[in-house]
């Protein structure tokens, strides 16, 4: 059987660009999306690559449901191999324009469903003690922009569930790592989905004693 990579946030854009470089290199695919019906063609274009592709519904922010959808995928291919995390709630303005509501919600996309996701694969990966969980983080974890102020709380957070995962699981042969996107993504330039996909892949393949935990994508030519 081949190996599963589940992506929690597939879309048109990143998601897609992660989906059919793991894809193309022999992986199943478990897509996780809130509206998956927005994304047929999308589907198509990778099961006529001859991908073998499973998508399920879930709620990022809504424990149960992202459990579920996991469960349901691993039920169907198996255990996960690798588990990626692309989901952001992208709600732009000034800190205090947010509601305390509302960066709450936010948060929960943004960092408690990526803690979600990784303790519904990692039993699995325990057992087997080995396993890649890998997140996609943004450069206004590392330069906040006000006009952004939620986004940038948000992936700040994810870089540092990110950071402190790979510190208490480096000794069980489960590997955690970070693309974090320094750019706009937008097809067709450095910041290509395609090839921030191609990003993901080649920190998955780094050897275990070169392993880092976070890529800087500064684009790719």
């Amino acid at each position: 059987m081949k190996p599963l990579c589940i992506i929690v946030g597939f879309g048109a854009g990143v998601g897609m660009g992660i989906a059919d470089a793991f894809g193309k290199t022999g992986f199943q695919l478990g897509l996780i999306a809130r509206n998956p019906s927005k994304y047929t063609d999308a589907l198509q274009s990778l099961t006529n690559a001859g991908i073998e592709v499973s998508i399920a519904a879930a709620d990022a922010s809504n424990e149960s449901s992202l459990t579920d959808a996991i469960a349901e995928l691993q039920q169907k291919h198996g255990s996960a191999e690798v588990l990626i995390y692309n989901v952001v709630s992208p709600t732009f303005g000034k800190p205090t324009t947010l509601t305390a509501t509302q960066l709450a919600q936010d948060f929960s996309v943004n960092v408690v469903g990526a803690l979600v996701a990784v303790k519904a694969v990692l039993p699995a990966m325990r057992s087997r003690k080995q396993g890649s969980l890998l997140f996609t983080g943004g450069g206004w974890a590392h330069y906040p922009w006000d006009e952004a102020s939620s986004i940038s709380i948000g992936k700040a957070g994810l870089r540092s569930l990110a950071l402190t995962l790979s510190q208490e699981l480096a000794d069980t042969g489960i590997r955690v790592g970070m693309v974090s996107i320094m750019g706009q993504v937008a097809s067709g330039t450095p910041f290509d989905p395609n090839k921030i996909g191609e990003a993901f892949l080649e920190l998955y393949r780094q050897p275990t004693d070169k392993f880092q935990p976070e890529i800087l994508f500064q684009g790719a030519s």
